[in-house]
């Protein structure tokens, strides 16, 4: 697995690994290089047994400002094609937080804004510092924030996102957890006590369930209730009750041990 990156920050805790964006003189705001090693970070990552949660956090005062301005002046010179292909990174990049694996906690201690909305609507868990701010800022520039559209209007609703996708307001975070985009916000001082928290807990529980879990509710949700989905979810739950976490997990809470993923 890659240790050193260029714009990234990697640090390893036992089954927790934190990825760090680390262009604080530039806010974390996107180029093409941080895209890139956002994307092969992921899919490292979900290659790994050994990883159970990760934390996506971020250097500096700010946690992303969305775009470089450097490399949104460079876009301004593609043609369509060229446009297309550096859009379809993005999204490469966010599907690849979406489809991994283990569960991924978004750490927000500072100022989030347009993309960067999308790295925390893409998380499955995100937790904020009271004091952060967000903005989803593209039609300000005459833009639309069309790649990190899926993960933001799953989050917060098709209701909250014509809002904010039309006024560019920015909110705080307590409008983000009321809204959807949050599932906390917390003081500032209590921020890393409460992620490092949710981490640990999701090292106690088996490492299979947990990705199949994810796994769950991202292929049953907004599923039609019939017999096909029905059939799905016994099958989910009798193939995981006959595998050899669910046996050795019911075997160890009946005889009150440990399991062994725990040993």
């Amino acid at each position: 697995m890659q240790t050193t990156w260029q714009t990234l920050e990697l640090h390893i805790d036992g089954h927790i690994a934190n990825l760090a964006l680390n262009r604080p003189d530039v806010r974390n705001a996107f180029n093409g290089t941080m895209v890139a090693e956002i994307t092969q970070a992921f899919r490292e990552l979900g290659a790994s047994q050994d990883i159970r949660a990760i934390v996506l956090l971020a250097n500096g005062p700010a946690f992303c400002a969305g775009g470089d301005l450097a490399w949104m002046k460079s876009m301004a010179a593609f043609d369509h094609a060229q446009n297309l292909a550096d859009a379809r990174g993005l999204a490469q990049m966010l599907r690849a937080i979406d489809c991994c694996p283990q569960p991924v906690l978004a750490k927000v201690q500072g100022d989030c804004y347009a993309g960067g909305l999308g790295l925390v609507a893409v998380c499955d868990i995100a937790i904020a510092a009271e004091t952060a701010n967000f903005c989803l800022s593209e039609v300000k520039l005459g833009l639309i924030p069309a790649t990190i559209s899926p993960y933001v209007i799953r989050a917060i609703g098709e209701r909250f996102a014509r809002r904010y996708f039309l006024t560019a307001e920015r909110f705080d975070a307590i409008e983000a957890q009321r809204i959807g985009l949050l599932h906390e916000a917390v003081p500032v001082e209590m921020l890393d006590a409460r992620i490092t928290g949710i981490a640990q807990s999701l090292c106690t529980a088996g490492p299979q369930a947990v990705r199949q879990a994810k796994r769950l509710v991202h292929e049953v949700a907004g599923r039609t209730m019939d017999d096909a989905l029905l059939a799905d979810t016994a099958g989910r739950i009798a193939d995981v009750r006959a595998s050899e976490e669910g046996r050795e997990g019911m075997q160890a809470f009946l005889e009150k041990r440990k399991p062994s993923w725990l040993a």
